[in-house]
C-alpha cells in the first residue's frame, strides 16, 4: 500500500512507487494515445518514433528509444506489461532503480539495435517498422533469471515451468526466427526479443546489477559533479551569542536565504529522496526531516509569489 504525505513532492511520490510501476503506468498513458490518435488526430507521430529503418537511413536514432513506449494491441500491451510487474519490480528491489532503468532501456535498445540492423540489411524478410516494450522486458526477465535461477513461473497462468528453462527455450526461439525469418514465426521482434536477452545476461555477466560495480560512465559523472560541487558558493560563517558565549559557526539553513528554491532542493533535497527510495522513510533523521519541511515551505512560498 502506497502512503503519500500531503507535503511529499511529486518526486518522492514517484519514487515511492517505484520505477517498474511508474513505468507501467507510462506505457498505458501512451497506448491511449496512440488509440486517441487512430481516431482523431490521425498524425504521423507513430511513424517517427516507431523503430524503421529511418533510424540509420535518416539518422532518426531517437526510434531506438521510443519504439519502446508503443504497442500494436491491447493484448500486446497487457503480456508486456504482466511482464514487467512480475519481473520487473522484483528486478528493481534487488538492483535499485537507477540500475533498473538503465538495464530496462539499454536492453531495449540493445534489441533495437539488432532489430533495425537486421530491417535495413534484408527488408524482404523484415517488418518495416516495430515497436513493443518486448525488448526491455526480455532482458529484464534474463536479468531475474540470473538474479534467481530456482524460480518458478506459471505459463499462462497454469503450467509451472522453471524460469531458466523457460529463458533458453524463449532464447533459442528468437535465434531459430532470427536466423530463419519466416512468416510462420508470428508478428513477433524475434531479433529484438534476442538482443534484449542477450543484453540482460551482459548486465549481470558485467556485474553492473551489484551496487558496487561502477557503470559505464560513473567516472564522468563523478567528475562532473565534483566540479558542479566546486563551483557552488561555500556557506558562509556567521556570529551568534549564546549561553556560553560569542562564536562562530555555520549558517543554518535559515540563514540561507540567498539559495532559489531550485537549488536547494536539488542541493539538499534529492539525496534525502534517494535514501527514501534504497532505505525508506523510515531512516530519515530529525535534521533530514527538517530539510524536507523547509523545501516544502520554500515550494509553496514560490507558488504564493507567482
Amino acid at each position: 500500500m502506497w502512503s503519500w504525505g500531503a507535503g511529499m513532492s511529486l518526486r518522492g511520490r514517484l519514487q515511492q512507487m517505484g520505477a517498474s510501476m511508474v513505468l507501467l503506468l507510462v506505457l498505458v498513458v501512451v497506448f491511449a494515445f496512440q488509440c486517441i490518435n487512430d481516431v482523431y488526430l490521425r498524425s504521423v507521430v507513430e511513424e517517427r518514433l516507431a523503430l524503421t529503418s529511418a533510424w540509420l537511413l535518416q539518422g532518426w536514432l531517437w526510434q531506438l528509444l521510443t519504439f519502446q513506449f508503443l504497442h500494436l494491441s491491447l493484448w500486446h500491451l497487457i503480456c508486456n506489461g504482466l511482464a514487467l510487474w512480475f519481473f520487473g519490480r522484483f528486478v528493481e528491489h534487488a538492483i535499485g532503480w537507477r540500475r533498473f532503468l538503465l538495464a530496462y532501456f539499454g536492453c531495449g535498445v540493445v534489441g533495437g539495435l539488432l532489430q533495425g540492423t537486421l530491417m535495413v540489411l534484408f527488408p524482404r524478410h523484415f517488418a518495416p517498422f516495430v515497436f513493443g516494450a518486448s525488448a526491455g522486458v526480455s532482458g529484464i526477465f534474463a536479468i531475474f533469471v540470473r538474479l534467481l535461477p530456482e524460480a518458478e513461473v506459471r505459463l499462462n497462468f497454469i503450467l509451472p515451468v522453471r524460469a531458466e528453462l523457460l529463458l533458453w527455450v524463449t532464447a533459442g526461439i528468437s535465434l531459430f526466427f532470427t536466423v530463419v525469418p519466416s512468416a510462420r514465426g508470428g508478428d513477433l521482434a524475434h531479433a529484438a526479443h534476442l538482443g534484449g536477452i542477450l543484453a540482460g545476461l551482459t548486465f549481470v555477466r558485467l556485474g553492473w546489477h551489484r551496487d558496487f560495480v561502477p557503470l559505464p560512465g560513473a567516472g564522468l559523472l563523478a567528475r562532473w559533479k565534483r566540479r558542479r560541487a566546486a563551483a557552488r558558493p561555500a556557506r558562509t560563517l556567521v556570529r551568534h551569542r549564546g549561553e556560553s558565549g560569542t562564536g562562530w559557526t555555520r549558517a543554518s539553513l535559515e540563514d540561507d536565504s540567498d539559495a532559489s528554491a531550485t537549488d536547494f532542493i536539488s542541493r539538499e533535497v534529492d539525496p534525502i529522496l534517494d535514501k527514501i527510495s534504497q532505505h525508506g522513510i523510515h531512516s530519515l533523521t530529525p535534521r533530514e526531516r527538517q530539510i524536507l519541511e523547509r523545501a516544502r515551505a520554500k515550494m509553496e512560498q514560490r507558488t504564493r509569489d507567482r
